[in-house]
């Protein structure tokens, strides 16, 4: 308990050094625009509820931009993990689909953004379930297809890249006894594989939501965006408000950490044996 506590304040000095510094700075340089006060931004963090700027409050737009995030990255992981389980045990498929997306995982998700923007315009969520008015509109609206296509982009490649890692340190043993014993291709895929390269695949899972969660910002910034902590930023930005900047770049932080963090305790308490096999 004694080595306990010195360790948590010796994690403490850091981000206390790092506050105290922000505020001396802050009152040297005497202008809140270049940099607010340390109380100005903990004002807004302290009551996320209250409106800012006529964005609504910045709870609600992180809540919106958490939204577009899963949507988004929900859809990388479903089409990542199985291409990945399938290009880490067939030789063939690997060798079919390798070359080609190795050939776009280089391109920033960002680098999509004019082609994105071409295909999808400012086609949401509405316009594909052919919602047109309504309490349901105004909220599927929120949600554009090409924010979603940057987010899925960003989310895809990390999560394809550490399956087929998985699959292909899988012993190969294990399969090959369940061939003997009668397995089926789905059973070894479902009883063999996947278990297997859990631990790999929550690992790329982890890598890329916090991609996806990076190229958030970006993704809220293109035209058709009226919600979400990145066209806060923007849009906080244009009216000089330098407080809600800070304070919007803290909260995706601080969402981005508890993310990670969940992802963390997952692999803690689910994989321990994986260290123990190391």
């Amino acid at each position: 308990m004694k080595q306990a506590i010195p360790g948590f304040l010796a994690r403490l000095a850091v981000p206390a050094l790092f506050l105290v510094l922000w505020e001396y700075l802050a009152r040297r340089t005497g202008n809140p625009i270049i940099l607010p006060r340390l109380g100005e931004v903990a004002d807004i963090l302290l009551a996320p509820g209250a409106d800012l700027i006529s964005m609504g409050s910045l709870a609600r737009n992180v809540a919106v931009s958490l939204v577009r995030v899963c949507i988004g990255y929900a859809a990388a992981v479903a089409l990542a993990v199985p291409l990945g389980l399938a290009m880490g045990h067939y030789g063939g498929i690997n060798r079919l689909l390798g070359p080609f997306l190795s050939l776009f995982r280089p391109i920033p998700p960002l680098a999509w953004v004019p082609l994105v923007l071409a295909w999808f315009g400012v086609a949401s969520l509405a316009s594909l379930a052919g919602v047109q008015r309504g309490p349901a509109y105004i909220y599927l609206n929120n949600f554009k297809l090409s924010m979603i296509a940057i987010i899925f982009l960003g989310g895809f490649y990390p999560v394809l890249a550490s399956t087929i890692h998985g699959v292909r340190t899988v012993r190969g043993t294990l399969v090959d006894a369940a061939r003997v014993l009668g397995a089926r291709p789905w059973g070894i895929f479902w009883k063999i594989l996947l278990p297997a390269a859990a631990p790999s695949v929550v690992n790329g899972m982890r890598i890329g939501l916090g991609v996806s969660w990076m190229c958030l910002v970006s993704a809220e910034m293109l035209p058709g965006s009226l919600s979400g902590v990145g066209y806060l930023i923007t849009h906080a930005y244009t009216m000089a408000r330098t407080d809600v900047v800070m304070a919007g770049m803290i909260s995706i932080g601080l969402v981005g950490a508890v993310l990670d963090a969940g992802f963390r305790l997952l692999e803690k308490r689910k994989f321990a044996w994986k260290r123990l096999d190391r």
